[in-house]
């Protein structure tokens, strides 16, 4: 059903690319890694790092720039993470956005039932393991990890798929279930996001901003020229406005709502989600991994489309300018990470994924077995791109905040304990 290689092989090979770049780099020549990742762009009093948060991550070199009487400092880091990576975020909202709203999405109805109970247990059990531990190791290093319980959360959507395929083969239904739960964990994380992890104090006030900007694009230029062409099968407001304005009054939309996010205290990544339910979608999806998605010619669509080759830039940044660690960072962070996502997941996946299907009585998909439920475990364990983003924000620059992404970094490890699973249980791959 689904075409996912293309897609797959451009994200996984730039994104590993930059990892792979920035893990040589840091261990090589850590000074001037840090000196890259914290370059400042502009000192300004606008947007970007605090400017004694920035100085505090590059250290004493700060002292070599000029700063003046400013309050923030736009960085490499910050344009990534913070701006560019808000794309990214809004590619991941889409496919949210129209399992969730459409008649046949797939998040929608019984069919998503058991895969959506999983994957509640599939974060739950994580937190459970990551704070369990933190807790049996003292106060004092629960305090010092407290923040991370989010991290090993996270499903990385893309590589969990490509291992689900190589796993069980295209064509088993544990795949199809796969993606549900791992779309829905993306849902999850970015309500975690935006609840759990502000940039800093909430400044509600500013969220009007946010939520001004995306009901005027709506009103003005989706539902108005579609009320005005009711009755009139050639549509010519809708036609004149999308061949005139296009995508344009969304994403001035975006811009001010992603001001209004900064301002709030929410993270600015996430400032483009209230935009996305504002823009022309059709009636029906087949998920960014289909081959079909080029044929569709809404306005939302084409956007996604735009958007896909330089998204899989940023992500190259994105690796290169978060996953500079050294390896003596390694420490209780990484283990307590890495525990969530390899024990925590299948656990979480497995039990709630039996409950829902038991004695709940909800079933599975027709073909697939409880003991597939453990394989989907471990491939959902893959944490990666979310799980580093998470530990970006949920710790400071630092020790802990660097321990923590090894641990996200050491979830590429599921995949061995995938393969290991499948073939002990018996999982037999199905062409698709």
């Amino acid at each position: 059903m689904y075409r996912v290689w293309n897609f797959i092989t451009a994200y996984s090979v730039l994104l590993v690319s930059g990892t792979v770049l920035a893990l040589i780099w840091a261990n090589v020549d850590p000074q001037s890694y840090r000196h890259f990742v914290e370059y400042p762009l502009w000192f300004n009093s606008l947007v970007g790092d605090e400017i004694h948060h920035w100085a505090a991550a590059l250290g004493a070199d700060a002292a070599a720039y000029e700063v003046g009487d400013v309050e923030r400092v736009l960085t490499l880091h910050f344009l990534i993470n913070d701006v560019l990576m808000a794309l990214f975020f809004a590619m991941a909202a889409k496919e949210v956005w129209e399992a969730v709203i459409l008649q046949n999405g797939a998040l929608r109805g019984r069919k998503a039932a058991t895969p959506l109970i999983a994957t509640a247990g599939g974060m739950a059990g994580p937190v459970v393991v990551y704070l369990g531990i933190a807790m049996l190791l003292g106060s004092e290093t629960f305090d010092a990890v407290f923040r991370g319980w989010a991290i090993p959360t996270a499903t990385d959507i893309a590589f969990s798929y490509l291992v689900g395929r190589l796993v069980f083969g295209g064509g088993h239904p544990a795949v199809r279930f796969l993606l549900l739960l791992a779309i829905a964990d993306d849902a999850a994380g970015l309500i975690i996001l935006a609840v759990f992890y502000p940039s800093a104090e909430i400044a509600p006030e500013w969220l009007l901003l946010s939520a001004g900007a995306a009901a005027a694009a709506f009103v003005l230029f989706n539902w108005l020229p579609r009320r005005l062409d009711r009755g009139n099968q050639a549509r010519p407001a809708s036609t004149w406005v999308r061949a005139r304005l296009s995508f344009w009054p969304y994403a001035v939309a975006g811009v001010a709502s992603w001001f209004g996010f900064s301002e709030a205290g929410l993270h600015p990544a996430l400032g483009l989600l209230p935009v996305i339910p504002a823009i022309p979608h059709a009636d029906r999806a087949f998920g960014i991994f289909s081959e079909a998605e080029q044929y569709l010619h809404d306005l939302l669509n084409v956007v996604e489309h735009a958007l896909k080759y330089p998204v899989e830039i940023i992500l190259f940044f994105f690796g290169l300018a978060n996953a500079g660690l050294e390896f003596a960072s390694i420490s209780t962070p990484t283990w307590l990470v890495l525990s969530g996502l390899l024990i925590g997941k299948p656990v979480g996946i497995f039990l709630f994924g039996w409950l829902a299907a038991r004695p709940l009585r909800l079933g599975l998909p027709l073909g697939m077995r409880m003991a597939d439920l453990v394989v989907i475990g471990f491939v959902a364990a893959i944490g990666f791109t979310v799980s580093l983003f998470i530990a970006s924000v949920a710790f400071p620059s630092g020790p802990v905040q660097d321990a923590a992404k090894m641990g996200a970094l050491f979830s590429f490890g599921a995949v061995i304990l995938s393969v290991i699973a499948a073939r002990l249980l018996g999982v037999s791959k199905q062409k698709g």
